[in-house]
């Protein structure tokens, strides 16, 4: 039995729906918040939240492999204890093997605003490796949708703007790191090793510039301060919504870009043995989905 956590998740599903492709769809588990919003066919559907350990561990009872999505960013939320309240439940439930999805980086993120987030992120793989559970760290490229959706707003006023500079990133979409997620949760030989789950590293330039070419765009990157940065994501209401810290680690992910925190060498061809899909085929991919 494999269990994904936060399964309600963009990233969750994906999972999900790879796990279900490679095991038999009875053995894999969907462990949500809200079960009701889970849409995998043939799955188990169980009620779990990382603020409840008791209720964590009941999801996990006959379940071999935990796939630990990394609880999301939310003012005033503890993600740490969050993260050891599923550690936790995985080892009352007899559990064996525990993998947990990360963000990529090389250290040179601590002194940008993304710094506080990737602690949270780093400590969670340090109390995995410490849980006495078989284990594996993936660490995630950042979601080539999520840039993607601002590109293409973008393209009314022609310009996307911000602070990622000349740095370069490895972008990948949630299902090509749902694809290798899914390969490292039913491969023991992966077991203790952490993984950079990343592509092709591009400037925000060559990204603008390869999103015009597939989707008939016509935007220009720009550069912004980090302070334009942070005001720009606060005109945005969904994210002013989630306050100001928010906006700041968003920003701080561009800050990590502009100093080459996030171009790391990539481990995808071995965690889900093929090379990661170029960009463009990926970006071609979004676009016939939407056809």
């Amino acid at each position: 039995m494999i269990a994904v956590t936060a399964a309600s998740g963009r990233l969750g599903h994906a999972v999900l729906r790879h796990l279900a492709d490679q095991v038999d769809a009875a053995q894999v588990v969907a462990v949500a918040r809200t079960p009701a919003t889970v849409d995998v066919a043939g799955i188990q559907v169980r009620p779990g939240d990382y603020r409840d350990e008791a209720q964590m561990q009941a999801a996990f009872a006959g379940v071999d492999t935990v796939v630990m999505i990394s609880a999301p960013v939310v003012a005033g939320t503890d993600r740490v204890a969050l993260h050891r309240n599923v550690i936790a439940a995985a080892k009352g439930a007899g559990v064996r093997k525990l993998l947990f999805t990360s963000v990529i980086g090389s250290d040179g993120e601590r002194d940008t605003l993304f710094g506080p987030a990737q602690l949270v992120n780093r400590q969670a793989e340090t109390d995995v490796a410490a849980s006495g559970l078989d284990w594996v760290i993936a660490r995630n490229a950042l979601y080539l949708e999520l840039d993607l959706m601002h590109i293409r707003k973008a393209n009314g006023a022609g310009v996307y703007r911000n602070n990622g500079g000349d740095g370069r990133c490895g972008y990948l979409t949630i299902d090509e790191l749902a694809y290798a997620i899914a390969k490292l949760a039913t491969n023991d030989a992966a077991n203790g090793r952490i993984y950079n789950l990343v592509g092709e590293n591009l400037t925000q330039t060559e990204l603008v510039e390869l999103a015009n070419e597939v989707f008939g765009l016509n935007v220009r990157y720009e550069p912004l301060t980090v302070e334009e940065n942070i005001a720009r994501f606060m005109a945005d209401p969904r994210i002013a919504a989630r306050g100001v810290e928010v906006a700041k680690m968003l920003t701080g992910c561009f800050q990590c870009i502009e100093r080459g925190a996030f171009e790391v060498e990539s481990d995808y061809a071995d965690a889900a043995r093929r090379p990661p899909r170029r960009v463009r085929e990926q970006m071609e991919e979004l676009a016939r989905a939407e056809a």
